[in-house]
């Protein structure tokens, strides 16, 4: 099976993204919930997260910083709202911007559909950061599709 994506947004202010994998929706979670995993490949190409807090359960906090690849740092702190295992996980991203993310999981066709909704507190900021966010979106899958690939 291949991996097909598919993107909508952000009128709503909300990014949408649904993407095919050809794995068991248990071992795509496994992705979020291993740290060692989720640290390979969250963030958008050329970028390297440090975990400084990682508690992964609802309620729990999660801090960490992203490295770009020019070198620059961005600090970010978040909360997990809902971890539901293997299907959901719901993080508030309360570092700026601040948005939701909602990360479904569903059996499909022998794979899992993905499908990853950004919902940003202010639409406008939203808007304003299209450009980055679409393609930081689709990396983001990109690398988590190599690590489960691996």
């Amino acid at each position: 099976m291949k991996t097909s994506s598919k993107q909508e947004g952000p009128d709503d202010g909300v990014f949408r993204t649904t993407r095919m994998f050809p794995y068991p929706a248990q071992s795509v979670f496994a992705a979020f919930e291993r740290p060692d995993l989720l640290s390979s490949w969250w963030g958008p190409s050329g970028f390297t997260s440090t975990f400084e807090i990682f508690e992964f359960r609802t309620g729990g906090r999660w801090k960490f910083v992203m490295r770009g690849p020019d070198g620059s740092k961005h600090a970010n702190e978040s909360v997990f709202l809902e971890v539901h295992a293997p299907s959901k996980l719901v993080i508030r991203h309360l570092s700026q911007p601040h948005f939701v993310l909602t990360v479904t999981l569903a059996d499909h066709d022998g794979g899992t559909e993905i499908t990853w909704s950004q919902a940003f507190e202010d639409k406008s900021v939203a808007f304003h950061i299209r450009h980055v966010v679409e393609p930081a979106n689709e990396q983001n899958l990109d690398r988590l599709g190599a690590v489960l690939a691996a």
